[in-house]
């Protein structure tokens, strides 16, 4: 996703490199990804990161594609860890705003301020009937129909 946004190259992705030599893919520019040390060379690493992507199979020429993608993993790796909502959130929304506040993305952007605001008050603003008891359930429900609207158009034909 980030590749696809043009965002700079750092740490996460030598991280996401060594994940992916450790669930078993190999490429002479995994390695070398894997193996990159700072200081970074954004063009380098740039063009390092095309390289892992294209020998992966990967694409990420299709920017939207991409992002759903992205969003799709980010929900359903937190989706059952409560612990990790305002920071799914927190990215969330930071696409959402990157995106020009994109309708597909406005209720995680809504969710995470109401969250956040429920951190230190017993109010918020940002999502009408939502509060400390419940809003952990709403966040639930509104990634189980993101995840829904986004796996049926997934399964639509060509």
């Amino acid at each position: 996703m980030q590749k696809s946004m043009n965002h700079f190259i750092d740490e996460g992705w030598i991280d996401w490199a060594i994940e992916m030599m450790e669930a078993g893919f190999e490429s002479e520019n995994l390695y070398m990804l894997a193996g990159t040390t700072r200081p970074y060379n954004q063009f380098e690493l740039q063009d390092l990161t095309t390289k892992v992507l294209k020998d992966l199979g990967l694409d990420y020429g299709d920017r939207e594609l991409t992002i759903k993608n992205y969003v799709y993993y980010l929900i359903k790796t937190s989706l059952n860890n409560p612990a990790t909502y305002l920071n799914t959130l927190r990215i969330l929304s930071d696409i959402c705003r990157e995106l020009d506040y994109n309708k597909n993305y406005m209720d995680f952007y809504f969710l995470y301020y109401a969250k956040n605001e429920l951190k230190d008050f017993e109010e918020q603003f940002y999502w009408n009937g939502a509060n400390r008891n419940n809003i952990d359930l709403i966040i639930v429900e509104k990634s189980n129909e993101w995840i829904k609207k986004y796996e049926l158009e997934k399964a639509k034909p060509l």
